[in-house]
C-alpha cells in the first residue's frame, strides 16, 4: 500500500491527535524531566521511568500476539537502547540539573545537523546547498545560544551542554545505524525493548555514579511524583504509540516536523510554567536553529 493510501485509511481525528501528541507531549518532557529530578537523582529516575514503561509497552505487545524476537534481534535493541535511550536520554536528564529546560531543548534541536554531517560521513551521502545553508544557520544560532555571557561563565552551564552535545552525536549515530539493523517486525516492540535496555542501563549508571544513597522517597514531593507517572505513561508510552501509528499513516517527512515545533513547545513551557528567561539572544538562536532543521528537512528524499 502506498503512503499516499495509507493517509487515507485513518481517520482525520486520529492522526490530528497523535501529531498533537508528539508535538506537545514531546515538547514537555523537558520541563517534566526538570521538575522530577528536583527531588530524584537524574540517572535513577530516568531508569525507573524507561523500565516500567518499557515493561508495559512489551507486554502489551505479547498480549496483542506479537511475535517473540529473535536473539540476534534483542541484542540489536540493547545496542539501541544503550546509544538511543541511557546515551541519548539519560545525559539530556542529568544536564537538565544545570540548563534550563527550554534552552537544552533548543541545543537538542541542533542534532539533525549532526546526523546530515554524519550521513556524509557514514553513507556518503553528500549535503546539498539547501543542507548546507541549513547547517550554516545552525552554526551560527548555537554560537549565538552558548555565547552569551550568563551561559559561557557557568562552568556547570558548559558542562550540561556538552553533555547534550555527547547525547545528540548518541542520538545522530544510532539512527543512522537502526535503518540497516535487524530489529522486532513491530516498530513499537522494538521501542519498548529499547526502552527497557536503556533504563536497565541508566539504573546502572546512576549505582556507578553513587545516586542510590542520595535517593530517598519520603522526600519526593507531589511535582516531582506526578512528573515522573507523566513521563512515563505520556512520555514514553502513549507518545511512542502515537509515533508508531504515525510512521503507519502519513509520509515521514510530515512527522519530522516535531524536530521543530517541540523545541518551540519547551521554551514556551519553560518560560509559562517554570520562569525560566528567554533573552534576545537565544530567540535569534532559536529562529536560526529552527529555520536550519527546516532547510535540511526540506531537502530529504519525499519531502515537501
Amino acid at each position: 500500500m502506498s503512503v499516499l493510501n495509507q493517509e487515507k485509511s485513518a481517520p482525520d481525528i486520529k492522526i490530528i491527535l497523535a501529531f498533537f501528541i508528539i508535538y506537545f507531549v514531546w515538547g514537555s518532557t523537558y520541563l517534566a524531566n526538570q521538575w522530577a529530578i528536583a527531588d530524584m537523582p537524574p540517572f535513577l529516575m530516568a531508569g525507573m521511568r524507561f523500565v516500567i514503561a518499557g515493561a508495559l509497552l512489551y507486554g502489551y505487545c505479547m498480549l496483542t500476539g506479537k511475535k517473540s524476537p529473535t536473539r540476534t534481534q534483542v541484542q540489536n535493541t540493547f545496542f539501541a537502547g544503550l546509544f538511543l535511550f541511557a546515551m541519548g536520554n539519560g545525559l539530556v536528564v542529568w544536564a537538565l540539573q544545570f540548563v534550563d529546560s527550554g534552552i537544552a531543548a533548543l541545543v537538542v534541536a541542533f542534532e539533525p545537523l549532526i546526523v546530515v554531517l554524519m550521513m556524509w560521513k557514514m553513507k556518503s551521502e553528500k549535503p546539498t546547498v539547501n543542507i548546507w545553508g541549513g547547517i550554516l544557520l545552525g552554526i551560527i544560532g548555537m554560537g549565538l545560544l552558548v555565547g552569551q555571557p550568563e551561559f559561557i561563565n557557568d562552568a556547570n552551564w558548559l558542562w550540561g551542554v556538552a553533555a547534550i552535545f555527547a547525547a545528540i552525536i548518541a542520538w545522530g549515530y544510532i539512527s543512522i545505524w537502526i535503518t540497516d539493523a535487524n530489529l522486532p517486525e513491530s516498530l513499537l516492540q522494538s521501542a519498548a525493548l529499547q526502552m527497557f535496555f536503556g533504563g536497565i542501563l541508566m539504573l546502572l549508571m546512576g549505582l556507578i555514579s553513587g545516586e542510590y544513597p542520595l535517593f530517598d522517597y519520603q522526600q519526593i514531593g507531589t511535582r516531582a511524583f506526578w512528573s515522573l507517572g507523566y513521563l512515563i505513561i505520556f512520555g514514553s508510552i502513549m507518545a511512542f504509540t502515537a509515533f508508531n501509528f504515525l510512521l503507519q499513516n502519513v509520509s515521514p517527512t510530515k512527522i519530522v516536523t516535531s524536530t521543530y515545533i517541540n523545541p518551540v513547545v519547551a521554551l514556551l513551557l519553560g518560560y509559562y510554567l517554570n520562569q525560566e528567561g528567554i533573552s534576545g539572544q537565544s530567540l535569534m538562536a532559536a529562529s536560526l536553529l529552527i529555520i536550519g532543521v527546516v532547510l535540511i528537512n526540506w531537502n530529504r528524499k519525499g519531502g515537501h
